[in-house]
């Protein structure tokens, strides 16, 4: 199950073919640091090392996952490292280093500090859903996201995406949405939000754990404070924050939803995978349709009708 979510519309989502993607991302399977490498980045199989294909289709949607590793050497370590190298030959060619000099050994160092180092990987996992046209990355970071974005991009050789598109500003909405208390069908207010002031963005409250209806609140939105991430319940379901950009963090699927979604006697891995991500594309399908209304997203949830299957 994603963790968060960044969106991107695909321009145009007929056009993803599932058997030349599983192709393409053959071609950038992950693979580990070399001893002389800082990093690499490159596509695993989504429903675990055990599997081989590194693309997984359920209806519609197509999950992918990228997986970087990179060599842990801390600049400190580095800079000790190069100190010491420096001091012994000053000392043997009784000298001073000079700039350029000092790059050299700098390098020097890297070269044998790299091969010792300890390694880091991290996965991230995104799904193209072509009956909405949304890309999905489960990144807590914009960095992040775009990273797998121009990572898939480069893969395809073409992919063209943009981020949602909203007729207007999404805190003026959320704000309303605390302010009158109406929200729209479907979703519910959380008990935690950010508020911000529109001319300062130093003055920033956070509020959690609070009834966003108390009159501590209401007494910052009058002064013109804007909220800028809200919790929010969708169907009593899914729980979630949405910030500003729409991207939404600390999704969190209700024990009774994967109760009744899943069969709790499958045992094989893959198996089970597959079941929660049916389970999850088919919510966040229909928030996301909520979502494109309520904001009113170019390009948003009506599409270009029901595309063919993959």
């Amino acid at each position: 199950m994603f963790k968060n979510v960044r969106l991107f519309k695909l321009d145009d989502p007929a056009a993803i073919d599932a058997d030349l993607i599983e192709e393409k991302l053959g071609e950038r399977r992950f693979r580990p640091c070399g001893p002389l490498e800082t990093a690499t980045l490159g596509w695993a199989p989504p429903l675990g090392d055990g599997a081989t294909a590194l693309s997984h289709v359920a209806g519609d949607c197509l999950l992918v996952c990228a997986r970087r590793q990179e060599r842990l050497l801390p600049a400190s370590v580095v800079a000790e490292s190069l100190d010491e190298k420096i001091a012994e030959m000053e000392d043997r060619e009784a000298r001073t280093v000079g700039r350029k000099e000092r790059r050299q050994l700098r390098d020097e160092v890297m070269l044998d500090l790299l091969p010792r180092a300890f390694t880091r990987s991290r996965r991230v996992c995104a799904y193209l859903d072509r009956q909405s046209g949304w890309l999905l990355v489960d990144a807590a970071s914009a960095k992040a996201a775009e990273e797998v974005v121009d990572l898939l991009r480069e893969t395809l050789g073409s992919l063209p995406v943009h981020p949602p598109r909203p007729s207007q500003p999404p805190e003026l909405l959320m704000t309303r949405w605390v302010t009158e208390g109406e929200l729209p069908m479907g979703l519910e207010l959380g008990d935690e939000c950010e508020l911000r002031d529109a001319q300062d963005e130093r003055a920033l409250v956070r509020c959690r754990g609070h009834d966003l209806a108390c009159e501590e609140i209401s007494t910052h939105l009058r002064s013109g404070k804007q909220v800028t991430k809200l919790a929010l319940d969708w169907r009593e379901n899914l729980a979630f924050v949405l910030q500003e950009d729409l991207s939404l963090k600390r999704l969190r699927f209700a024990d009774e939803l994967l109760e009744a979604g899943l069969d709790q006697g499958l045992e094989d891995e893959a198996a089970r995978l597959d079941a929660e991500f049916i389970l999850m594309t088919g919510e966040l399908r229909a928030l996301l349709e909520r979502l494109a209304e309520v904001f009113a997203l170019a390009g948003g949830s009506e599409g270009d009708g029901q595309p063919a299957p993959f």
